[in-house]
């Protein structure tokens, strides 16, 4: 009986392979929240394990935070270009959904892509510039942990979010109404609607700040990304101290799409279908008070980062 159930606890030890922690990654930092302060405890219980080839699941060293519709998923397949980059597959949302935060890091570092111990670990997840919680939380886990930021033209910005959500209702073959019917109530613009609010980068911002060091946080010229993608990666290459890799050539104009995609290796690859979509025809005077009621609030951020954007 006994060699069997020493059989049985070998078999379980080998299937709950259990990946490395990176050193960087803090315990005790003061107003730490208790719930990664214990998850970081409960990680330091259980053994460390590897993939055969030699590999692990780290914690990211560089989370991409936002901003929604500001090109997010762009930036991380361009990112994944870099041969010492690994990025995580899929928004993971830990840091902004309860029921994922409360299952502690050891669930957030099984969400992780293995990799080598010379390679970044990069996740993104475009709500978490925008969640109030989630600069506290992700400083209780690494407050040395680097920051990129992708923002656009807010106006475009509120266009490419309502497009979103709009072309999810047709495929699900479901009414929506047209974007007049958000941006506007009572003849006024209608300053409730929720996409307007992800557009107030500068609130967003002065949360961030509270925790982190703009130097700690880089901004992505969204718009700059779209038209001209090497320049905005390279400057990501040099923030995130890794050596120039993604070259001039990974990029080509695809006429079709009507924006760059990406070759890696001989194999030439672009975005989802689901990128890049004509934003809806919107009244010019309507387009016109959206650009005023961004105009201050812009301008409180470039003073905030303390440089300007090519915004409207």
């Amino acid at each position: 009986m006994a060699p069997l159930l020493l059989g049985a606890v070998m078999l379980v030890a080998q299937l709950q392979l259990v990946p490395s922690r990176p050193a960087a990654v803090p315990g005790d930092e003061p107003g730490q929240p208790e719930l990664v302060r214990k998850a970081v405890t409960l990680q330091d219980e259980i053994p460390d394990g590897a993939a055969p080839n030699g590999s692990t699941q780290q914690l990211p060293q560089t989370i991409i935070i936002g901003v929604r519709k500001g090109g997010t998923r762009a930036l991380l397949e361009m990112l994944s270009l870099h041969p010492d980059v690994a990025a995580a597959e899929n928004e993971v949302h830990f840091f902004d959904w309860e029921e994922h935060y409360s299952q502690g890091l050891g669930w957030y570092l099984s969400q992780m892509p293995f990799s080598a111990p010379h390679q970044l670990t990069v996740e993104k997840t475009p709500a978490y510039f925008t969640s109030p919680k989630v600069p506290e939380r992700v400083h209780g886990m690494n407050p040395a942990i680097r920051l990129l930021l992708i923002l656009r033209d807010p106006s475009e910005r509120v266009l490419s979010d309502y497009t979103q959500v709009f072309y999810n209702h047709v495929q699900k073959r479901k009414p929506y109404p047209a974007i007049e019917e958000f941006l506007v109530r009572d003849g006024r613009l209608n300053v409730d609607y929720k996409a307007l609010n992800r557009s107030l980068y500068h609130l967003h911002m002065q949360n961030w700040l509270r925790f982190f060091p703009l130097r700690r946080i880089h901004i992505v010229d969204g718009d700059r990304l779209i038209r001209d993608p090497f320049p905005e990666i390279q400057k990501v290459e040099r923030f995130l101290r890794l050596s120039p890799q993604i070259n001039a050539s990974n990029f080509y104009f695809n006429k079709t799409k009507g924006f760059y995609c990406l070759r890696d290796g001989g194999r030439d690859r672009c975005l989802h279908e689901s990128k890049g979509r004509a934003h809806p025809q919107v009244d010019p005077r309507l387009l016109n008070k959206l650009h005023e009621y961004f105009h201050e609030p812009n301008k409180k951020f470039f003073e905030l980062v303390g440089r300007t954007f090519d915004w409207h």
